[in-house]
């Protein structure tokens, strides 16, 4: 196997010299500046500890996995390809986001169910006003690190991207315009009279909603056969993630570290083009 070796500062010699010598790899190739390849390198338990304590992103990865043998990526939206929670920072705004977020936080954790999280979040935003939105995506949205240029490499080789969301349309469908994403699904508000009514349209795309439409998109016509990556950071992430080729967790909570192919603790989005090469 090879063992990619990433971080957000300089790799030193001495942490691959240790990492040589736990796996017994063969030789150490740089990918990029903070980047290395580990060729020949052997699991060792040691490993995980030790680069968790450096700061350091790993993942063992067959030789001949490259990212052009993907055909979709499928990444959930809050605290993945964007910094925020927007539902917390809606209710920041009326002075309500330590109760949201404390429910947002245990959603993710997989201590409560997330559709009845979401009702129960919503609920609490009734009668604000529907320009707090356009508020949020202008004020507070931000990318998180490296995801353009991720997505401009996956757009390179063809890749197609799916956006699917515990979040809302709102959101979903700017960034989707923005960033030239092929697919996108969340969950609508309903506003009424120019305020939130504090309820959601529809079915709930929830944990189960979100490896549904990861599987319905999979299953295109011209995307049939092609594998799929799946980058998530939450325990309702966790039913798309094994529909997936490869799951990553992105900044993620422990449940889903524990259970994703790779996890980049570290490093931005833009770790996907080390992991498997341009």
């Amino acid at each position: 196997m090879n063992l990619v070796i990433q971080a957000n500062q300089d790799i030193t010699p001495v942490q691959l010299k240790k990492l040589v010598g736990l796996t017994g790899a063969g030789r150490a190739e740089p990918i990029s500046a903070l980047a290395y390849r580990l060729v020949g390198a052997h699991p060792h338990d040691g490993v995980a500890s030790y680069c968790w304590e450096q700061q350091l992103d790993y993942g063992y990865v067959r030789p001949s996995l490259k990212l052009s043998n993907f055909g979709l990526l499928v990444i959930d939206m809050d605290s993945t390809l964007i910094t925020i929670e927007c539902i917390d920072e809606i209710a920041d705004m009326y002075n309500l986001k330590p109760e949201v977020s404390a429910i947002t936080e245990a959603a993710m954790r997989g201590e409560i169910d997330f559709a009845e999280s979401l009702r129960h979040r919503v609920a609490l935003l009734e009668g604000l006003e529907e320009s707090i939105l356009q508020r949020v995506y202008d004020e507070r949205l931000q990318l998180s690190a490296g995801a353009e240029t991720m997505l401009a490499k996956l757009k390179e080789h063809g890749i197609k991207t799916l956006l699917v969301s515990g979040g809302f349309t709102f959101f979903t469908e700017r960034l989707k315009s923005k960033l030239g994403l092929d697919f996108a699904h969340a969950n609508t508000l309903e506003i009424i009279n120019g305020k939130l009514s504090g309820k959601v349209l529809g079915d709930i795309v929830d944990t189960q909603g979100k490896a549904d439409w990861l599987v319905r998109t999979r299953d295109e016509p011209a995307l049939k056969g092609k594998q799929v990556i799946a980058i998530g950071d939450g325990a309702n992430d966790l039913k798309m993630m094994t529909q997936a080729s490869v799951s990553i967790a992105f900044h993620a909570k422990p449940v889903v570290r524990s259970q994703a192919s790779f996890a980049f603790n570290f490093v931005g989005l833009d770790g996907l083009i080390n992991l498997f090469g341009a």
